[in-house]
Parts: C-alpha cells; structure tokens; sequence
C-alpha cells in the first residue's frame, strides 16, 4: 500500500520588520482589489502606470550593459506616444491588462500590440520581441513571472471574446481580470489548468523523462494534468504509474507556480520516492519518447549548462530553465544529496 505523508507548506519568513512589510504588502493588494473593482481608478492608474509590451505574444526585452535581457518596463506615455506615431488611434492603449502593482505603489500592465508594425516598434523602443519560451532562457529575476502572467493573461481575453453558453460578445472591465457575457451577463474569470510536477528518487538517483516534443537533449521532470475530482496525490501517483511503470512510496511537498505553457497552468511540485529494489522503468512511449534515472553527478554537470545546446554540437543533457518550477525540484534535490 502506497504510504503519503501530508504535504508540508513552505512559508517564507520575511526577515524585515514584520508590521513594516505586512503593512506595505496589504496596502499594495488592497490597491490592485480596488482597480479591478473601479474602472474609472484603474483608468486614472494607467496614465502613471508601467507596462509590459507584447507582440502576438511575444514580450519585448531589452539587452542591459552587462549583457543579460531584461522585459521593457514602459511608461503609459511613451507608449502612447509610439502607438500615435506609428497610426494606432489611440484606443490601443485602453487594452492593457492590470497585472500588479510594484513595491512602489505603482500599476503595472501588460499590452499586446501585434496589429502594429514589429520592426518600427523594435526600432524605437530599443528592443526585440521574443517567444516566450526563449525569453525563459534569457530571464534571470523577479520579472519572468511577471512576464508570464501577462502573457497568459492576453491569450485568455485573446480566445475568450464569447460566450460559451450564447454565443454573445463578451466584454472586459477596465482592468481585464474578468469578461461579461452582453446577454446573459454571466462572469467570466481567467482559469488554470492544474499540473501535479513530480521529482521521482529512489534514494541516490532522480528520474527524469523527455517527450519527442522537447529540444534535443532537454529532459525534465515527470508531469500530468489532474483529472477531475482527483487529489493532487492521487494525481501524482497515476501519472508516475502510467509514464513509467512505477509505484509511489511518499510524497512531499516543495512549491507552486504559474506557468503559461501550453495555455495556462498551476504547477504542483512534489518529491516522491520508490524502493530501491524496484525501480525497473516501463516507460509508455505513448506519452514519453524516453525516461532515465541520472546520478548526481551527471545532475550536477546538466545544471552547469547556461544556454541550450547549438545546432551541430554533440548530444549532451541539459536541464528546464531556470524559472521553471522543474529546475527548482532539480536544484532542491541536489541539495538533499549533499547533506546526506
């Protein structure tokens, strides 16, 4: 019989003085709330708002002094004055989505503007519009869930401009956290799928797959939607039954996150461990094109690689980046073999 032990949730302790930061904190929710509640204090926002620009999705970054790419943090004014130049109405502007708000009590949005010109708009913002999936490799901070959460915001109001019960144009409020049905009035809010992630140990080995999907050489940890009704550990349970043909001794929690891929996710990342004595892999090509137990050495080596592998190198492992919730299971196993 499979034994679980109860998931253990991770807080963080805020080292800060703690009236200090829950204070700051609290006050910056309860102002993103009230935008979404008031179209007309979100519209006052966006004028002194910062945005996130996007083209068919893809996020604008530009390249620091040092080196490293960083997404474009725009004023509402710039941004206006760029779209007037290059023929928008002015209308555009209009569509930004409210994302969050900075430390310093500033609005942050996110906006699309793919029916525009892309070269002109590289030119004069100083930058490059990049697949999201790329720009994953190039982000190193705070700003890549950010990014993320506006793309996955902007496909939603992309592909949700109807009803699924009338038929009927749906309408978005000032801060686009939601969509109303012009008939029915029914309420539509974004939705994530849930993804249970798992790092499968048998102790001195992780087991790591890859779907023929993947580039070459990129493998990851094992993962699945969950079905209705189920829980997150029978989900985890199931897919590690099917993928690979084996059977779960425990379960423990590690952390969650947004992922934008392939439309919208919630990522539930877990540890799991299996007896030594049976860890025979009978992978379902089905769903992986291959599965393999890596020591931690070889770990170790795969998580020295900072870019993918070019075109006409010799095969070689490497690892999610390093936003990905995968590359933290990755990098958080590795310590607990170094401790042991």
């Amino acid at each position: 019989m499979v034994m679980l032990r109860p998931l253990r949730i991770l807080l963080s302790v805020l080292k800060t003085h703690p009236s200090r930061c829950c204070s700051g904190f609290v006050s910056r929710m309860r102002y993103v709330n009230r935008l979404k509640e008031d179209d007309e204090a979100c519209a006052a926002a966006l004028k002194d708002g910062r945005i996130f620009l996007f083209h068919h999705l893809s996020p604008l970054l530009q390249r620091t002094d040092t080196g490293t790419f960083r997404p474009a943090l725009l004023t509402s004014s710039d941004v206006q004055s760029i779209l007037q130049q290059l023929g928008s109405d002015g209308s555009l502007l209009k569509e930004s989505v409210l994302i969050g708000c900075s430390e310093q009590n500033q609005a942050q949005f996110c906006l699309d503007v793919g029916e525009l010109d892309q070269a002109a708009l590289e030119e004069n913002f100083k930058g490059n519009f990049i697949d999201l999936r790329k720009a994953f490799f190039l982000l190193d901070g705070p700003e890549a869930p950010l990014v993320a959460k506006s793309q996955a915001l902007l496909r939603w109001h992309q592909t949700s401009r109807f009803c699924s019960a009338t038929g009927q144009p749906t309408q978005r409020n000032q801060a686009g956290s939601q969509r109303v049905c012009s008939s029915s009035s029914t309420i539509y809010y974004p939705k994530m799928s849930t993804v249970a992630v798992v790092l499968v140990s048998d102790g001195k080995r992780c087991l790591l797959g890859r779907q023929s999907s993947f580039p070459r050489g990129l493998y990851s940890v094992l993962a699945g939607f969950c079905d209705m009704g189920e829980t997150l550990e029978e989900a985890l349970c199931r897919e590690v039954a099917e993928e690979v043909g084996l059977e779960i001794q425990s379960i423990s929690y590690s952390s969650s996150q947004h992922w934008p891929f392939p439309h919208s996710s919630f990522m539930l990342g877990c540890h799991a461990s299996v007896s030594p004595a049976h860890t025979q892999l009978s992978v379902d090509n089905s769903e992986l094109e291959d599965a393999r137990w890596f020591t931690v050495e070889e770990i170790t080596d795969a998580l020295q690689v900072k870019t993918p592998p070019r075109r006409g190198d010799p095969p070689s492992l490497w690892l999610p980046p390093k936003p990905a919730l995968a590359n933290r299971l990755i990098r958080e196993w590795v310590e607990r073999q170094d401790r042991t």
